[in-house]
């Protein structure tokens, strides 16, 4: 059990490194835009580089995500596999938010 609550803290942890001056759409997607952020910036090699924005697409909220020129390839990785994992673990992180998401990495 204490695994689960390391990985809660984890998250935490996370969301406090992001900048609060956000605006987010009813229901919040904190510990989604962390995640997402978070698993971006280690991949890249331009941390700085990376943004995470919140739109209302009809109800269904959508994080894009920019890198910097040259780091795309990084975050799809080969045949699409990086960037399907991050969206795998970032829809985990908005059940914590009781919301679902989709993530667009934007060129």
């Amino acid at each position: 059990m204490s695994d689960v609550n390391e990985t809660d803290d984890s998250v935490d942890d996370i969301e406090e490194e992001i900048d609060g001056n956000r605006a987010e759409p009813d229901g919040g997607v904190d510990a989604a835009v962390a995640v997402c952020e978070y698993l971006a910036k280690a991949v890249v090699t331009d941390p700085d580089g990376v943004s995470v924005s919140v739109y209302d697409d009809n109800g269904r909220l959508e994080l894009q995500v920019a890198v910097s020129d040259g780091d795309m390839g990084r975050v799809i990785g080969r045949r699409g596999r990086v960037a399907k994992a991050i969206r795998t673990v970032v829809r985990a992180a908005a059940v914590r938010d009781g919301a679902e998401v989709d993530v667009e990495f934007l060129d």
